[in-house]
Parts: C-alpha cells; sequence; structure tokens
C-alpha cells in the first residue's frame, strides 16, 4: 500500500546574481553557475543591480506581482563605473541585508579585502575565477544566509539569554560583580576576570558587550586553552594565503572579525610568552599584521579577557609577562567558586528549572525539600555549568511536576561518594520556597560550625603535598590566593614546623 505521508517540497535553487560591467565575464559565469544548478541574473552595472534585487524582494520581476524570490549571492566586480564594487557592496547592505556579496577583482590587494570584510562582503575573489574557489566561496556564503536568519532570531533572544537578571545570586560578591558591570559596560576599558571554569565567565563577557555602545557589533569568543599554539596566531589575527602548508585561501582572524565589537578571550593563562607578546602589542597600539603577510590592519575592538588560575600567581613563577598583565588588570572582575555562595544555589536551581523546563515544554513547579537539600550540600568541582547540567538532566527524567532526589545523580544525593569537600548541613522546609538549617538549643551559627572540619580539611591537604600550597590548593580545587585568605582566616600558620606539629 502506498505511503500517505506527504514528500517535502523541493526546495527551489538559490539564486544568485551576478553583476559585471563586462559581458564575457558576466556570461561565463551565469552559464558555470547555471551548471551548478543555481538560478542566475546578470546586471551590467550597480545601479542595475539594486533594481533587479528590489523587484525581487517585491516579487513584481516581469512587470507583474508575483511571490518574492529574492537572491542568496551577488558576485560583484569592484572595478565598475559610475557605481564602483564597494559602493554597491554598501547599498546592498544598507538596503539588502538578506543577499550575501562575493566580490570579484582582476587586481587583488590585501588592504582591499580587509576593506571589502570590513563592509560586509562573504568573500574575496581574484580573477580569473577557479571553479572551485568559487564552489568554496558559495558555499561559505549560503551559509553564512542561513545564520543570518538564524541569528536575527538569535539576537532578539539575547536580552533575555544573556541580560544581566540572568547573573543569578545576592552573594555580597555577586552584587559587587553586577555593579562592576554596569559601571564598565559604557567604556572601552579592558577587563580581566578570574575565577575557575564553570563559574560564569562567559555570561558576564555577553553581559558586559549587551550594555556597551557597542551591543550591535559583532560579539567573538574564543576560548585560547582549546587552539594548538601553532595555530592560535592565525585565530587570533588570521593569515595570508601561502603563509604555512594547508593555508590554501586567506584567512580573517577574530580580532578583524570582531572590529567594531567585543573580542572574548577566555583562559588568556594558557597563551605562549610569545603570543602574549603579539597579544600585549595589538592591545597597546590597536594593529596587527596577519601570519605571513607585511600589511599592518588597524582594528577597534573591545578586548575582555578571562583566565581560570590566578594570573598573578603566573607572573611571579615567570609564566605569564608582567607588562601584558599590568596592561590587561585595569578593572578585575573576580567571580567564586559556587562552593562559596552556597545561599545562591536555591535560586540558581530555580532559575535553570525555569529555563530547562520551557526549552523542553514541560511544566515543573519546582524542587521538593529533599531535592533542594541535595543541591545545597553538593560542592559542585564543576561550578554554575555543573548545576545547570544537573538540573536540566532532573527536568529530562522527572515524570512529576517536581524535581524529587530520584530524579537527582547518585552522587548528588549521597555525598559520602565525594570527598575533600565542606557540605552543608541539611534543610529543614518552612514555607513554601523557604529553608531554615536544622538547629538545636545550643546551635552554633553556619560559619562557626563550618570552620573547625575546614581548617582539619586544608591541614590534611597540605599535609598531604608536602607542604605545597599551589599543590594543595589543586587538591581542593581552589586556588592559591583562596588558600592563603583561608589559612589565615582560620588561624592556620604558614609555617611547616608548626603545620608538622
Amino acid at each position: 500500500m502506498p505511503s500517505s505521508t506527504p514528500h517535502p517540497a523541493a526546495q527551489p535553487p538559490a539564486r544568485i546574481l551576478v553583476v559585471d560591467d563586462d559581458p564575457i565575464v558576466a556570461e561565463s559565469l551565469a552559464e558555470f553557475l547555471a551548471a551548478e544548478s543555481f538560478s542566475v541574473a546578470t546586471a551590467s552595472s550597480g545601479a542595475e543591480a539594486l533594481d533587479i534585487i528590489a523587484k525581487a524582494e517585491q516579487g513584481t520581476e516581469g512587470g507583474s506581482p508575483a511571490r518574492p524570490n529574492p537572491f542568496a549571492v551577488a558576485i560583484v566586480d569592484v572595478a565598475m563605473p559610475q557605481m564602483n564594487g564597494m559602493d554597491l557592496l554598501k547599498r546592498i547592505g544598507a538596503e539588502h541585508p538578506g543577499t550575501s556579496v562575493l566580490m570579484l577583482t582582476g587586481y587583488g590587494t590585501i588592504e582591499s579585502a580587509v576593506q571589502a570584510v570590513r563592509l560586509g562582503a562573504a568573500d574575496y575573489l581574484t580573477k580569473p575565477v577557479v571553479d572551485d574557489e568559487l564552489r568554496i566561496a558559495l558555499e561559505r556564503a549560503l551559509r553564512q544566509q542561513a545564520l543570518q536568519a538564524e541569528n536575527r532570531s538569535l539576537k532578539q533572544q539575547l536580552d533575555s539569554r544573556f541580560g544581566l537578571e540572568n547573573i543569578v545570586g545576592a552573594d555580597a560578591r555577586m552584587l559587587r560583580t553586577y555593579d562592576l558591570i554596569e559601571a564598565v559596560a559604557p567604556t572601552k576599558t579592558t577587563v580581566l576576570m578570574s575565577g575557575e571554569s564553570g563559574v560564569g565567565k562567559s555570561l558576564v563577557a555577553h553581559a558586559i558587550h549587551l550594555r556597551s555602545p557597542r551591543r550591535a557589533k559583532p560579539f567573538v569568543e574564543l576560548a585560547c586553552g582549546s587552539i594548538p599554539e601553532t595555530l592560535l596566531e592565525s585565530e587570533l589575527f588570521g593569515h595570508v594565503k601561502g603563509a604555512f602548508t594547508g593555508a590554501h585561501a586567506d584567512k580573517v582572524g577574530k580580532f578583524l572579525a570582531a572590529d567594531g565589537g567585543t573580542l572574548f578571550l577566555d583562559e588568556i593563562n594558557s597563551a605562549s610568552p610569545g603570543m602574549q607578546l603579539k597579544l600585549l602589542r595589538v592591545l597597546q597600539e590597536k594593529r596587527f599584521e596577519p601570519v605571513g603577510g607585511n600589511v599592518t590592519i588597524e582594528t577597534d575592538v573591545r578586548v575582555i579577557l578571562a583566565s581560570n588560575q590566578p594570573l598573578e600567581d603566573l607572573v611571579a613563577q615567570g609564566r605569564f609577562r608582567q607588562d601584558l598583565y599590568y596592561r590587561v588588570n585595569v578593572v578585575m572582575i573576580e567571580l567564586p567558586p559556587l562552593r562559596e555562595r552556597i545561599s545562591d544555589i536555591p535560586a540558581l536551581a530555580e532559575h535553570f528549572l525555569r529555563q530547562h523546563a520551557a526549552s523542553m515544554g514541560k511544566t515543573i513547579v519546582g524542587f521538593d525539600a529533599a531535592a533542594m537539600d541535595a543541591l545545597r550540600r553538593h560542592p559542585y568541582p564543576g561550578n554554575v555549568r555543573e548545576l545547570s547540567n544537573i538540573v536540566e538532566r532532573a527536568c529530562v527524567l522527572t515524570r512529576s511536576p517536581t524535581i524529587h532526589t530520584d530524579d537527582l545523580p547518585k552522587h548528588v544525593v549521597s555525598p559520602a561518594h565525594v570527598t575533600g569537600h565542606v557540605c552543608a548541613p541539611p534543610l529543614a522546609r518552612i514555607g513554601p520556597g523557604l529553608h531554615a538549617v536544622h538547629t538545636s538549643a545550643d546551635a552554633q551559627s553556619l560559619g562557626d560550625a563550618l570552620k573547625e572540619p575546614e581548617k582539619q580539611i586544608i591541614l590534611n591537604a597540605l599535609k598531604a603535598s608536602n607542604w605545597n600550597r599551589v599543590k594543595a590548593a589543586e587538591a581542593l580545587n581552589i586556588n592559591r590566593t583562596t588558600l592563603y585568605k583561608k589559612m589565615k582566616l582560620l588561624g592556620i600558620d604558614p609555617s611547616r614546623d608548626s603545620l608538622a606539629s
């Protein structure tokens, strides 16, 4: 029996407009594109091209109303009389942002390529065009079309996703963070963030960008630690064709891609000394050269950097340039680990519950008392990111409108599986959404109750590491500065002799 399921309608071929005052070039490109299954039209001038694009978008081609059928890509010659290619590129970008532009020239230079990219060109090709290069450029441009459509939707969600209201917490250090975001956002000042992985550094960087005058310009993010050292320079500054093995075409780096906007460099502590020197130069002079190139490119970028290790320690160890440290440490935002802001866990858990439940189309009203107690006691080595993942998992697994302990991972429900961290005491529900610590007649404050076990854990870590405070801090999953502060607060003498006793 034949299936009754309808077949999806075939997608119409993408439309390409070739704009060149040389009819031989225009016809040759049109013939090639038609053979590649594109729908093609040609124009011999900028004015004619704008007229054709406008009619296609309005659906009035041929003089009678029809469905709009806009051009996905325009291939534009740079050298044309009256309105040259660069001027046409500007007009298309301003009046027809749904059409990507590939620039075509017989005398390509780095300067003109940079200018074209800054004006919004998807790519820049030189004549005579190699078929494979044109195919690749068109594939990129069409992918860019899909991304632009997605970005238009995503930009409407940015304020709700990365707004300051999504950086949840009433801890005093978080309140200070909110104030710093509001203070630095309108400026061009370089910002340095510190904190363990998963504490929300990317979220803070986004919030600063969205509150700045640069919010309409690109926000570009790069995790330096995820890029091999040999490729990091190319990722940041781009490269020219032939600069190294595998460099088959010019590449735009992150600094140029973020021109006019914000560049967020995470894990900057992983950059090599040589890369640190190059970063120092571009931060000071606002200019750089692509790998293998000798043309200096100026850039206007607001840079936000983040480190998951204390940079002052790396400077003391000779692993991070002191001059770069002082250059980037203009405004410092320190994000505390989640285990040091236990009071924020319920609010964060409820926030993530609303987010994940909405994305799954589920109605989940909250956590029962036991589940919230378990979440509050967990030490979160993965910080806020780990809490989000735990809540997402619970939303997936739960079959009721309330999250129970059965919906949580075993290691969260059973603190005995986790060692080396201090867990908060259990909670008692005292009303809808409210909790209190179980107390007795002679109850201590929570801070006093936790001091002695915390002191013993730190002493054990120091002894196990043979009094090496760097190793002890790593074992405790805290940074060395935090360890020093805790030792001082708990009255631990930093000398080995007193610890030994």
